[in-house]
């Protein structure tokens, strides 16, 4: 069996994309490893570069945009690693980031999820460990309350600052751009939730892991630097807010019930009035 298999899904990041597999290439030793890119319909050629320049990568050429959890899901069905491993496009491997992350899973099978240490492209450390959602804490993200007041107990517990970055844990979530998955966990969990198109699909994912027994492990020792949000950025902040509305819901819905789900719908036209507001601020 391949030790791990990348999936990369990928829509118009075409050079983030390329940069992100010549660092893999390079960046990977010591382990067996396939390569899934799955190409959201981009418009920037991404499919025809990675043809051209990556011929060893399992390319998968969507003639739509099916989101991240499908396209995710599609590559995980002829996935042949022990592990998977959903990595970003706007990603760069360094210092042998998954071999250390495969590792790290193989001395803690009790983990179903394993994610590692995020960095900003000045090699900052970029946030990746958070709580699970709380029905208080995202009423005020919604209402973008965290931005004038992140000192609200469950905004801060949400948000969990105080976990220490250079210290192996248990989390209840890890950032999906680095986001190994055990065959474990797919084979008692399954898949991801396709009903997410994009955000919460992996929140989901832990939650369900956490609710199955197994763990999720945050690791220092393996780490890749993150570019962040690339693709979305390309998206018109009103746009960017339905999505994470209709995401947020169904999550709600799913893991609070109906009366979460309610107080969610209930805020959305006030979420829509802040992200107009600010994108027409920000131009």
């Amino acid at each position: 069996m391949i030790d791990v298999s990348v999936i990369i899904v990928s829509w118009n990041t075409r050079e983030l994309l390329g940069r992100c597999l010549k660092s893999l290439f390079e960046q990977t030793h010591g382990v067996s490893f396939e390569v899934f890119v799955v190409e959201n319909a981009s418009s920037d050629d991404s499919a025809e570069m990675v043809r051209s320049e990556f011929t060893q990568v399992n390319l998968i050429a969507n003639d739509a945009n099916l989101g991240f959890a499908r396209a995710n899901n599609q590559a995980i069905a002829e996935a042949k690693g022990e592990c998977v491993l959903l990595l970003n496009p706007d990603t760069e491997l360094i210092d042998d980031g998954i071999s250390n992350l495969v590792a790290v899973a193989r001395k803690h099978p009790e983990a179903g999820i394993v994610g590692g240490k995020i960095l900003n492209p000045d090699r900052s450390i970029q946030a990746s460990v958070r709580r699970f959602p709380t029905l208080c804490s995202q009423v005020l993200i919604t209402l973008k309350f965290h931005h004038a007041f992140p000192d609200i107990p469950c905004l801060r517990r949400y948000f969990a600052n105080d976990v220490n970055p250079e210290s192996e844990q248990s989390a209840d979530q890890v950032m999906g751009a680095f986001f190994l998955i055990s065959r474990q966990a797919l084979n008692i969990v399954g898949t991801l939730d396709e009903r997410f198109f994009i955000w919460f699909e992996e929140v989901d994912y832990c939650k369900r892991v956490v609710n199955a027994g197994l763990k999720v492990l945050y690791t220092p020792v393996a780490q890749v630097v993150h570019h962040g949000g690339e693709s979305f950025a390309q998206v018109f902040a009103l746009k960017k807010q339905k999505m994470f509305n209709a995401s947020l819901a169904k999550y709600m819905r799913k893991h609070f019930g109906r009366r979460a789900w309610l107080a969610i719908q209930i805020l959305r036209p006030v979420s829509l009035l802040l992200a107009w507001f600010s994108g027409f601020v920000h131009g």
